[in-house]
């Protein structure tokens, strides 16, 4: 009966709104205790538990890794880098990534990539640096939005290539429970027309964006082009 105090401590220390993970803590411990377990065994266990499942709590070690590095300027250097680059324009940059990130989704390395690892930190900062060198219509917001679409449909075409990804698994096990055998591998080529279709019809998108140039652009290098003349 004392092993139902854990009940009474979680219950307690979510109803006062004290911090989830210490309250889960609080009452595995109290469990453990109830039930006479030693404070070193009930320590090795927490440990044991801890390294079982550190694949799962190592990602979120990356939220505050990448908002360290945003503190320290990770986002100014990468607009650095992007204007003192020859020749980078914002389409030719979106494309670049996209290439990329379809070919490392396709060999199953998706967490390359990521909104909260790549797009925030890095490539929506050298997106909004490559717009205003360029000299395309495309304010700061446009070209965020523009790098997070790029991340998503090439992690979205590219990954169903990898035939251990969970999307072809799914279909196998369906089809096989409907009495129709599949092999992963035949279904992830059924996913490369998709994905060369998408790199083509978002990478012609993005290229054309090359093509919209501000006015106030425009008029400058008129205005310049008769200064010189």
């Amino acid at each position: 009966m004392l092993v139902l105090l854990a009940v009474v401590v979680l219950v307690a220390g979510l109803v006062v709104r004290v911090n989830p993970l210490a309250v889960v803590l609080a009452s595995a411990a109290t469990a453990g205790l109830a039930a006479g377990l030693p404070f070193l065994d009930l320590l090795a266990r927490f440990g044991a538990a801890f390294n079982a499942n550190k694949f799962v709590t190592a990602v979120f070690l990356v939220i505050p890794t990448i908002g360290l590095l945003e503190r320290h300027g990770l986002q100014e250097r990468a607009k650095q880098l992007m204007r003192g680059l020859r020749g980078i324009t914002l389409g030719r940059l979106l494309l670049a990534y996209l290439l990329a990130r379809q070919l490392t989704s396709a060999v199953g390395l998706t967490q390359l990539g990521g909104q909260v690892t790549m797009v925030r930190p890095m490539l929506a900062p050298m997106a909004e640096a490559a717009a205003e060198k360029d000299g395309s219509g495309h304010d700061s917001d446009r070209a965020k939005a523009l790098a997070a679409a790029t991340d998503n449909i090439g992690l979205f075409f590219g990954e169903d290539i990898f035939l251990a990804i969970g999307s072809i698994l799914l279909m196998k096990g369906v089809m096989e429970g409907y009495g129709m055998k599949a092999e992963p591998f035949a279904l992830s080529m059924w996913a490369v027309p998709t994905a060369i279709a998408a790199l083509l019809i978002h990478g012609t998108r993005v290229m054309l964006l090359d093509r919209r140039k501000r006015p106030d652009a425009d008029a400058a290098a008129d205005s310049s082009t008769d200064s010189a003349a």
